[in-house]
């Protein structure tokens, strides 16, 4: 294929997924901005207005940068474990990995489905926090970057949970079991200086602490992680895993009846 054949692969993948979560907007879109407001009535107001400050910032601006990157990160991953699992339900995918089209080029069409999802949710979660509460940006490239960066993490990720899927109750063993704790647990409504040092070293095991820390930095100049050490460790984990996605693209075991 020419470049101009790939180009046109890539943006049918890429039409097709934002077609298929537009369509469905209300199933889509709509649930998480809602539960964000949830989120933002309950733990920032209510709750926020009683504990007062978090690192010097009113806990309401504290845990904003949180809920947005935990909308954009289950929202990327969700939309690619979702339609890649359903087309290989459906055996669409094998027709598709026959076709002359490069396996990177499906691979990058689907992350940048999940992308658009991620960071359209991320969008209108951060409209609604300045509802709430009011905020600027402390640095534009890092606020973009880490949110770009953290979206294509998590669309590869559920990329390769669909893979290895067998029915439709596995691809929610992830996102109950792991994603949803690492979310909890990676420093979304809490500091990680107020833990003792045994788990305060845990979670630096945890990736999604480094992209909230990196995305609070942006917002509003505050982070409990070295922004260098965030961005090394978030660009590595999506390194190794679009490597290892291509992989099992290239193989096709569990893709091919």
């Amino acid at each position: 294929m020419n470049n101009r054949e790939k180009w046109v692969a890539f943006y049918t993948i890429l039409r097709r997924e934002i077609r298929r979560f537009m369509r469905i907007w209300p199933q889509t879109l709509l649930p998480p901005v809602i539960t964000m407001v949830l989120y933002f009535v309950i733990f920032g107001q209510l709750i926020g207005s009683r504990i007062g400050t978090m690192s010097g910032l009113p806990y309401i601006q504290f845990v904003a940068p949180g809920l947005i990157m935990m909308s954009v990160i289950t929202n990327s991953y969700s939309n690619v474990v979702s339609s890649f699992f359903g087309s290989k339900f459906q055996k669409n995918i094998e027709e598709l990995l026959v076709s002359p089209v490069p396996n990177w080029i499906i691979l990058l069409g689907y992350i940048a489905g999940g992308m658009c999802r991620g960071l359209g949710v991320g969008i209108l979660v951060t409209l609604l926090a300045l509802y709430f509460t009011s905020f600027g940006i402390h640095s534009i490239p890092v606020t973009i970057a880490i949110v770009l960066m953290t979206s294509l993490m998590f669309s590869i990720a559920g990329l390769i949970n669909a893979i290895f899927a067998s029915n439709f109750d596995d691809i929610s063993i992830i996102p109950t079991f792991v994603l949803t704790p690492l979310t909890y647990l990676g420093g979304v409504f809490y500091s990680i200086n107020l833990l003792g040092d045994f788990w305060r070293d845990v979670s630096m095991f945890n990736p999604i602490l480094y992209m909230v820390n990196a995305f609070r930095f942006g917002i509003s100049g505050i982070t409990d992680i070295n922004i260098i050490w965030s961005f090394s460790m978030v660009g590595l984990a999506s390194v190794v895993l679009f490597l290892f996605a291509l992989h099992l693209l290239e193989k096709g075991s569990r893709l091919r009846s």
